[in-house]
């Protein structure tokens, strides 16, 4: 395969984890979960991004298992971002969807996973 027929693979592969990862995987309680105060969130939160980083981790496997680190950046940039993107007194006071705020934040939420994803993309090609 072609660097170029890869990188399109692998963008396909990543829309697709995403996809499984946010929407049919995530539950109602890890969704609502993220947004508890205090330490609430931590176990829906970082049961929601595990999934996110099992399934890096089985693609960088099948790909290049030297750079099964990758997984760890997933789970690093997905948990920070996601606690951000829910927290109230963080980007999570933005939460009415009537209100242009919130789709900026969840815009910027999209944003920094699929960069994520880029960078982790980025590294299986020019380690190929």
């Amino acid at each position: 395969m072609n660097d170029l027929s890869f990188v399109f693979a692998l963008l396909l592969t990543y829309q697709a984890k995403h996809f499984i990862s946010d929407y049919l995987l995530q539950t109602t309680w890890m969704a609502n979960g993220k947004m508890k105060p205090g330490w609430g969130f931590l176990y829906p939160l970082t049961l929601h991004v595990l999934i996110h980083t099992l399934l890096t981790f089985t693609i960088v496997m099948v790909v290049n298992p030297s750079l099964w680190w990758l997984a760890l950046v997933d789970f690093a940039a997905h948990f920070t971002m996601d606690r951000i993107k829910s927290a109230r007194s963080m980007l999570g006071r933005f939460g009415d969807p009537e209100r242009q705020s919130f789709w900026i934040s969840f815009g910027f939420d999209q944003m920094v996973h699929h960069l994520t994803h880029y960078f982790i993309i980025w590294e299986l090609v020019t380690n190929r």
